[in-house]
């Protein structure tokens, strides 16, 4: 089971053997504990539920909090002929540099934002008696059918997307820290939650 959660640190730079800078995100992965297996006889699917961030108790604590012990509970899809028990810990040691992983995370929160910002448009004329009206995103439809087509690219709610980035390779691994460096951008911000599968 190649699964691990983790947060990000923040981005730094390598230099391979020729000197040339290599981009990377340091991620803070692990160590996650197995909570729960559940197989398809039972569930009607195999699959491996960890625990990341272990939760310092309290004496006044809301009842919906009493029983976890754990800030972040991910499931992940296993094959059956694994063999992870429940109460395993899971470190960055099953990886290795050179490893591809794919990384889910949640991009960065926008807000509100135009169709420039948002979609990349063009905007209207600065001159030629164009009056407040260079960053509007113009016609959203016509006469007929005397509405707006479901799917039209407006103005919104911009990012705090979930994101899966493929293909990452892990450039190192550091195993007395809990530390990985992945090649590459990952998204959002830093301590964003993300979830590294092998």
């Amino acid at each position: 089971m190649k699964f691990l959660l983790g947060k990000k640190i923040e981005m730094s730079q390598m230099f391979d053997e020729k000197g040339n800078v290599i981009p990377v995100t340091l991620v803070e992965a692990g160590p996650c504990v197995v909570l729960q297996k559940k197989t398809k006889e039972k569930e009607g699917y195999d699959s491996v539920q960890v625990g990341y961030g272990k939760l310092v108790k309290k004496s006044k604590i809301k009842k919906t909090m009493k029983d976890k012990e754990y800030r972040h509970i991910r499931e992940t899809r296993t094959e059956a002929s694994e063999e992870a028990k429940v109460g395993d810990q899971v470190t960055v040691a099953i990886f290795k540099e050179g490893d591809k992983v794919n990384v889910i995370a949640t991009s960065k929160g926008k807000g509100f934002q135009g169709g420039v910002k948002r979609h990349g448009f063009a905007g209207r004329n600065t001159t030629h008696g164009a009056k407040h009206e260079t960053r509007t995103i113009g016609s959203v439809g016509q006469r007929f059918p005397q509405h707006v087509i479901k799917g039209r690219r407006m103005p919104g709610r911009m990012g705090f997307d979930r994101i899966t980035v493929k293909n990452l390779k892990i450039a190192k691994v550091d195993e007395v820290n809990n530390i990985l460096a992945i090649k590459g951008a990952i998204p959002g911000h830093r301590g964003t939650l993300l979830q590294i599968k092998g």
